[in-house]
């Protein structure tokens, strides 16, 4: 089974398209394994070379309020009073721990990006 680790952008570019051409392999069939371990290869050559940083905190409850749908009427019993609210969105004030906090439990937006 002649598997290499990636060393360079070529050797990303042709393990992405075997990957492709193994994409219907069926798991616990050698097809399926190879698949799964060139998957693997890929996955820990983006993280070193295509690192992803979390979104800025406001972009990431703007998103979330588009996803879901919310006014900002929606964020009051997460982030304060309207006005509260409008400033955040704003960047006029930042984020309290509390307000992560029911942030992250209520919309479900990873602290991580709450906490940027």
């Amino acid at each position: 089974m002649n598997i290499y680790p990636i060393k360079t952008e070529q050797d990303y570019k042709n393990t992405l398209q075997e990957i492709e051409t193994l994409m219907m392999s069926e798991a616990n069939t050698p097809e399926g394994d190879r698949l799964d371990i060139l998957a693997t290869l890929v996955e820990d050559y983006e993280r070193k070379h295509y690192p992803m940083d979390f979104p800025d905190p406001v972009d990431a409850i703007k998103f979330a309020m588009e996803q879901k749908n919310l006014t900002v009427k929606d964020l009051v019993p997460m982030i304060g009073q309207t006005n509260r609210v409008y400033e955040i969105l704003n960047r006029k004030r930042q984020l309290t721990l509390p307000m992560i906090k029911r942030l992250n439990k209520e919309l479900g937006i990873p602290a991580e990006s709450l906490l940027a």
